[in-house]
């Protein structure tokens, strides 16, 4: 290649997806902004949740609590205190933070490791979501006080992100555009600024 650095997009190319499941489902997975009523079954709900533990952990600590919600009247609930939860779920995972847990570690509520691990177990559990078949979106504006007197959450622990989970309803809203967004590639630098 004459000593050029490669592009990502030349990289990751049809290519090198078409074999690969993985690498398709990340470019095929999108947040789904409009579920239907039907139920989540218990097994995939299951499935879901049991992903998170395969999501890198800092120091495999597990600082984390996953909460299923699945009870109507608790989801009506939830989505009252949640301005950032657009669809109307069938179920939701609230990923906790066990702060108290985290002081007993010696780490400074300032450290992002637990905010990091919030979202690599995010991002597994929404793959799997996908991968299942179900719609999901993450929602990180709702008042974090209210959602934990709604689970009853113990002191020190408290809801960080929830994710929305459902079937996709045929008909979806149209994806947000920015305008005068940067193209990926305007982003993205090999080896230095």
């Amino acid at each position: 290649m004459n000593g050029e650095a490669t592009t990502g997009e030349q990289r990751t190319g049809s290519a090198a997806t078409d074999g690969n499941a993985v690498l398709r489902a990340i470019r095929a997975r999108r947040v789904v902004r409009a579920l239907t009523q039907a139920p989540v079954e218990p097994e995939h709900l299951h499935t879901v949740l049991n992903s998170a533990r395969y999501a890198p952990h800092a120091g495999n600590r597990r600082l984390h609590r996953y909460v299923a919600v699945t009870r109507p009247q608790l989801l009506r609930a939830i989505r009252m205190v949640s301005p950032g939860m657009l669809p109307h779920p069938a179920a939701a995972i609230v990923v906790c933070v066990d702060w108290a847990q985290v002081r007993a570690y010696g780490f400074p509520e300032s450290n992002p490791g637990p905010y990091i691990d919030v979202g690599t177990a995010t991002a597994t559990m929404l793959l799997t979501a996908h991968s299942l078949g179900l719609g999901a979106g993450p929602v990180t504006s709702f008042s974090r006080a209210a959602v934990a007197v709604l689970l009853e959450a113990p002191d020190g622990v408290r809801p960080e992100l929830i994710v929305c989970l459902g079937h996709p309803s045929p008909q979806q809203p149209p994806p947000v555009h920015r305008h005068h967004q940067p193209a990926w590639d305007d982003l993205v630098r090999w080896e230095h600024f």
